[in-house]
């Protein structure tokens, strides 16, 4: 008796096992290496002088202000990239491959550079450069819109850019943020 109780509970645990398996490895996706931000490298670092408070004199004042104007040199962002190309352990040393990336975008408030918010994103692959390049726009219009704040964009983009693109690409938001 114990023995059958037993073969129906491991029965049923290697079929939970598998359905979690199958569930799990349909929703995940094998990102190419560099697609997203090593955490502990570069976590995203926000810009000081761009608030909540102070959003329509700076990023959302469209013709008055640009990222331009607290853009760094690429004097600046070359060096980081050479440096973090290999402190994240990219094989391909080529430096024209990556964008020296603001994990926070200067668009929605990031530091411009701190190397905590500066990280060589790859180019090539589904995931690359260009592709997050999208998302940093949507993200400043839902600010300036004022359907998201300045702390949850930044947020969003922060933690995994990836899932933030598809929330806010595929499912965007909708209800107004309070300013």
């Amino acid at each position: 008796m114990a023995a059958e109780i037993y073969a129906t509970i491991l029965r049923a645990f290697v079929i939970a096992a598998a359905l979690l398996l199958l569930v799990f490895s349909a929703k995940s996706e094998t990102l190419p290496r560099g697609s997203l931000n090593n955490l502990s490298r570069t976590p995203g670092a926000t810009n000081p002088d761009i608030t909540q408070d102070n959003i329509d004199k700076t990023i959302c004042n469209r013709g008055k202000w640009s990222t331009k104007s607290i853009r760094p040199p690429t004097s600046y962002t070359n060096k980081l990239k050479k440096k973090q190309i290999v402190e994240y352990g990219y094989k391909n040393k080529t430096m024209a491959t990556y964008e020296e990336d603001h994990l926070i975008s200067l668009q929605i408030g990031g530091s411009p550079t701190d190397p905590k918010n500066l990280w060589p994103e790859p180019y090539a692959g589904k995931w690359g450069a260009r592709k997050k390049d999208g998302l940093e726009n949507r993200l400043n219009r839902l600010i300036c819109n004022e359907t998201m704040t300045l702390r949850q964009a930044q947020t969003c983009i922060s933690h995994n850019w990836i899932e933030c693109y598809n929330k806010v690409m595929i499912d965007p938001p909708v209800r107004p943020a309070k300013r």
